[in-house]
């Protein structure tokens, strides 16, 4: 069994059903879930929308490999609506996105998936909910705990969140 943490995101219809329907489907197919954080309200990340997103950590304990558990993630965000996934850096607003952060120390570049996810580190809405569930856990790469990274984020650039 391996421990991964996710990040879950939403910006269109029924945000914290979304959310909430994410965090469900992925106990109930990928794993046992062993953490959920609140929701935090943010701005969008890397493009204008005038839909905030409401954002989320979660922990879960798998029996599924990286691929198998990414293969699962897509299903479920299938099953919740998402159409397409984000193409290069053209980010878009979204019912919901579900992004593997972590998965055990494991540190892999595959087609498709890149562990640890090399953008966690320079996000506050991945990095807030993160710090809420795991504050001492190491990043394998950075060497440097979630709650120190949340520190060192540039809060005047991205999203601080607000929960709710």
């Amino acid at each position: 069994m391996a421990i991964t943490y996710l990040s879950l995101g939403a910006n269109l219809g029924n945000r914290r059903q979304q959310l909430m329907a994410a965090a469900r489907l992925l106990g109930e197919r990928a794993g046992h879930l062993l953490a959920l954080s609140r929701f935090y309200e943010t701005a969008p990340w890397g493009y204008d929308s005038s839909h905030p997103f409401l954002n989320a950590a979660a922990q879960l304990e798998t029996a599924l490999p990286p691929q198998e558990l990414l293969s699962s993630i897509l299903q479920i965000e299938r099953d919740l609506g998402r159409t397409a996934k984000t193409c290069g850096s053209a980010y878009q607003d979204r019912l919901i996105d579900i992004d593997i952060l972590l998965y055990d120390q494991f540190i892999l570049e595959q087609s498709g998936l890149i562990l640890p996810h090399p953008q966690m580190h320079r996000r506050t809405f991945v990095l807030q909910p993160l710090a809420e569930i795991a504050p001492s856990l190491q990043h394998p790469v950075l060497k440097q705990t979630i709650a120190a990274l949340y520190e060192l984020t540039d809060r005047s650039c991205t999203s601080h969140g607000t929960m709710l």
